[in-house]
């Protein structure tokens, strides 16, 4: 379809679609819109929810495998060869130990919770990851929706922020929106908030271009938007629109901008943290779900410790536990622990026994996670491994399990079916229990 439009500058530009393919905005870009195309978060359906006692949680993921005998699960009168090469310390919970390089956070156990009976069957990292972001097994019919993207897809986004947003980058294939639209993916910054120049793509105005300038390019998009839609009718058309607006949205608004900016955080805030990868993406975590981001996915060090886990650990474990519990003592100076629930996963555990390469290997028959605030309890230990850390002793907990108790505190039913391509009804989680056990009494 060819359009001629005499006096418009414009006019070389054939048709509607052309015209915004190689983009009005100049500087601006189509970046953003894009981006917005594939991971839109405005345009949700509305769903029946119910109020959650958490408004929003940070997923902080362990990637690798951490060993849960030299974290949360220590077997300090183990032989040696299962022990492991350090030692325990005692937690703020009376009788209760973790491995000695987690100091700081041994100092805020009392605000959170462990489960040391968590298990699943899978010992492939791809595998066990799948498990730990959708709550679901791997199957090889269907890629099931991470979490982040089911509670994208039901609660949708406030304060002009995305509802779900990855730090620094999308983890692994399975943080994504499986069967769901891909209008439900994360939100990736496509940079790391530890380095000191550290920008979120298409948020700032590119050089030379102010906010009364970027107000004018708006008017002027406008303008020649009402031209071409009298021209050219299209659904397809309809729905870049749409991202336009979101774009302009998450550019213009205060709220999207200062969410983002790390530079507003005091020095000695930043310093608590750690100014490392770890702790500066805490940090920034904290910020978005302050702002109004529903879901925030980080990773933080590499756990993959087949041989010398003492020096990995030794070089791993402190920036970590430093930003773990600072995180928690900075949502709970804020009045934020009880309306945010922090999780702390990997995607199975370490073997018990250390093996030849003075490691230990992939185990996924028990491991540990911790839960803080957003309406679980404080100061409790759910389940246990047995003597040597093997296998699960009491009270197992499945990934299932941990899925729906998530949803449930964000106000999600887990068993509502969504629909899979083929309108095949498919329950956000199959089969899992809320456990009760773990939640604390509302007044």
């Amino acid at each position: 379809m060819n359009h001629q439009c005499p006096g418009n500058p414009l006019e070389r530009y054939t048709s509607r679609r052309e015209f915004f393919y190689v983009g009005l905005l100049g500087g601006l870009g189509l970046t953003l819109p894009q981006l917005l195309r594939n991971q839109a978060f405005g345009d949700t359906k509305s769903y029946e929810t119910r109020e959650g006692v958490a408004k929003g949680i940070i997923h902080i993921f362990l990637p690798g495998g951490m060993a849960h005998q030299e974290s949360f699960d220590p077997k300090p009168f183990a032989p040696a060869e299962y022990r492991g090469p350090f030692g325990a310390i005692d937690t703020k919970i009376p009788g209760v130990q973790f491995g000695e390089l987690m100091k700081e956070t041994a100092q805020i156990a009392d605000k959170v919770t462990i489960i040391r009976s968590m298990s699943h069957g899978e010992a492939a990292h791809e595998r066990g990851t799948h498990n730990m972001f959708t709550g679901y097994r791997p199957s090889p019919a269907l890629q099931f929706p991470s979490i982040g993207s089911v509670i994208s897809h039901e609660l949708g986004s406030k304060n002009d922020l995305p509802p779900y947003v990855c730090v620094p980058s999308v983890p692994n294939e399975y943080a994504n929106s499986g069967y769901l639209s891909s209008a439900f993916g994360p939100f990736a910054l496509g940079s790391d908030p530890a380095q000191g120049n550290f920008q979120v793509r298409d948020l700032n105005l590119p050089k030379g271009v102010d906010d009364a300038r970027f107000t004018r390019r708006r008017s002027l998009l406008e303008t020649v938007d009402q031209h071409f839609r009298a021209l050219e009718e299209s659904d397809a058309i309809d729905s870049m629109d749409a991202f336009y607006q979101h774009a302009y949205k998450l550019i213009s608004s205060q709220n999207a901008r200062e969410a983002f900016n790390l530079k507003a955080e005091p020095d000695a805030l930043k310093d608590e943290y750690g100014r490392t990868a770890a702790g500066q993406r805490m940090l920034l975590a904290r910020r978005l779900i302050e702002g109004g981001v529903r879901f925030v996915s980080l990773t933080a060090g590499s756990w993959d410790h087949h041989d010398n886990i003492k020096g990995a650990i030794q070089n791993e474990m402190p920036q970590t536990d430093k930003a773990i519990a600072a995180l928690i003592r900075d949502l709970d100076r804020r009045g934020m622990l009880d309306s945010t629930l922090v999780m702390v996963t990997s995607e199975f555990g370490r073997s018990p026994k250390i093996n030849p390469a003075a490691g230990r290997d992939h185990w996924p028959r028990v491991f540990s996670t911790m839960l803080a605030g957003g309406g679980v309890k404080q100061g409790y230990v759910h389940g246990a491994s047995d003597a040597l850390g093997g296998e699960v002793d009491t009270d197992g907990v499945g990934v299932a399990d941990l899925a729906a108790t998530i949803y449930n505190q964000i106000g999600i039913n887990a068993d509502k079916e969504l629909m899979s391509p083929g309108n095949r009804p498919i329950e956000i989680v199959a089969g899992g229990e809320v456990l009760d056990a773990l939640l604390a009494k509302r007044a």
